[in-house]
């Protein structure tokens, strides 16, 4: 009977504590701002070697996406456009294709449909648990040319308010 007088305090105080650090809990996809972000070396659709190192001195949007999602396929030719019109700017869109693997053949016909002419790999869990567990899309990222990550967009997006990023990330050295 002692101990339950002595253990029952210490057991409601510890689940207290726990439960006040829960909702202080870092989002792991808002802790990636201002971070450098997650390397990572993968192959494109086209067999081409992607290292987003290699980017470096050149302002990247990262795209998150899958071929079922409707706002992703409404994104990617204004994606499209803005590697045409900003690629001499040193913009470089990549696109990490979230579905299945066994898809890549889906992927490349709609790559082709859409008329998307930046790299597009497949990207799997490990991929989207680096960059803060992408459970929903579309998600995207602005990094900038010292490879810090510098926005993330989730879901359907204000392209205007994007585009306005890009710009800003453009016109700094």
């Amino acid at each position: 009977m002692r101990w339950k007088r002595v253990c029952r305090p210490a057991l409601l105080i510890a689940a207290l504590f726990l439960a006040a650090g829960a909702g202080r809990a870092a989002d792991p996809a808002r802790t990636l701002l201002d971070q450098p972000a997650p390397q990572f070396v993968r192959s494109d659709l086209d067999g081409l070697r992607v290292d987003l190192s290699a980017y470096r001195g050149k302002v990247v949007l990262l795209n998150f996406w899958a071929g079922w999602c409707a706002p992703c396929l409404t994104e990617m030719p204004r994606f499209n456009a803005w590697q045409r019109e900003f690629g001499t700017q040193k913009l470089q869109v990549l696109g990490v294709s979230m579905d299945e693997v066994e898809d890549a053949d889906a992927v490349r016909t709609l790559r082709r449909k859409l008329g998307v002419d930046y790299p597009i790999l497949m990207g799997d869990a490990a991929l989207g648990k680096l960059y803060g567990g992408i459970l929903g899309v579309p998600v995207s990222f602005l990094i900038d040319r010292q490879g810090v990550i510098r926005a993330r967009f989730q879901g359907e997006t204000g392209l205007a308010a994007m585009e306005k990023r890009i710009r800003t990330l453009l016109a700094q050295p």
